[in-house]
C-alpha cells in the first residue's frame, strides 16, 4: 500500500470565514485526533490531498508532517462540497504502524461472464480489518465465465494476508442474472404503461413489431453469414 506524505500547517482560526479563507489559499481545513491525544486543528494542500485519494483510494494511508513531527492517518470522514464535490473538511485518524484497523473496502471485478449474463452487485464493499500499514485499495473477484444463478458470498473473497472478514460470511455480494430478452422488455414497458394509463395507438404497435422483426432479420442474416 503507497504511503502519501502531505504536509500540513496549524489552524489558529476557526469559522466558516476563516475555513473559506484556507480553501481559497489551496488547502483544506482538517482535523487530526485518536489515540488520547488533544485534537489538533490543521489545514493540508488541497491538490496533493485530492491526489492521494484519486491514487491511493478512501482508505489511502497518509504520513502528515506538522511541526516537525509525523503522523500516520487514515481519512475518517471527507466533506465535499455537493455541487463543485470540493473538498470542504477532512477528519483524519491517528494510527500506528502494526495495529489493526476496521475499513470498508470496495468490491471490483475482473474478467468476462457467460454470454447473457448480468452482473448484480448485492454489497459494493465489505468490511475488514486489517494491519493499517496493509489495507488494500480494493478486493477483486474474477467473474471469468460466471453464469445466471451462480454468485459470491463474502466467505468466498480472497482477502489480503493478515486481514479478518467482518462482513456476514454468508452475505451474498455478487450474483449473476440472465439478461432480459426483447420479448420481456417489451411486455414489461406493456405492462408499465397501463399501469400509468398510457394507451398505444396502432402505429404504435405496428413500428414495435416491425422493429422486433428487423431485429431478428439482422440476427439471422449474421448467422448466414458466419
Amino acid at each position: 500500500m503507497a504511503d502519501f506524505r502531505l504536509a500540513a500547517e496549524t489552524r489558529t482560526e476557526f469559522g466558516k470565514g476563516s475555513a473559506r479563507r484556507t480553501r481559497r489559499a489551496g488547502r483544506i481545513p482538517a482535523v487530526l485526533y485518536g489515540h488520547g491525544q488533544d485534537v489538533q486543528h490543521l489545514s493540508l494542500p488541497a491538490r496533493e490531498f485530492a491526489a492521494a485519494l484519486r491514487n491511493g483510494g478512501t482508505n489511502v494511508l497518509l504520513t502528515v508532517t506538522l511541526e516537525g513531527t509525523e503522523h500516520l492517518a487514515l481519512t475518517k470522514a471527507v466533506q465535499r462540497d455537493p455541487l463543485t464535490r470540493v473538498h470542504e473538511h477532512v477528519d483524519l485518524l491517528v494510527v500506528r504502524r502494526g495495529e489493526k484497523v476496521t475499513v470498508d473496502v470496495p468490491i471490483v471485478v475482473t474478467g468476462d461472464v457467460a454470454p447473457e449474463t448480468i452482473i448484480n452487485f448485492e454489497l459494493n464493499t465489505v468490511s475488514i480489518e486489517v494491519p493499517a500499514t496493509s489495507i488494500p485499495e480494493n478486493i477483486e473477484v474474477d467473474v471469468t465465465g460466471r453464469a445466471a444463478g451462480e454468485g459470491f458470498s463474502a466467505a468466498d473473497l480472497t482477502l489480503p494476508e493478515g486481514a479478518e472478514l467482518l462482513t456476514d460470511p454468508e452475505a451474498q455480494v455478487i450474483g449473476f442474472l440472465a439478461a432480459p430478452t426483447a420479448e420481456a422488455l417489451e411486455a414489461e414497458l406493456e405492462a408499465a404503461e397501463a399501469e400509468a394509463g398510457i394507451e398505444r395507438d396502432e402505429s404504435d404497435e405496428e413500428a414495435a413489431e416491425a422493429a422486433s422483426e428487423d431485429s431478428a432479420e439482422e440476427g439471422d442474416s449474421s448467422s448466414d453469414e458466419s
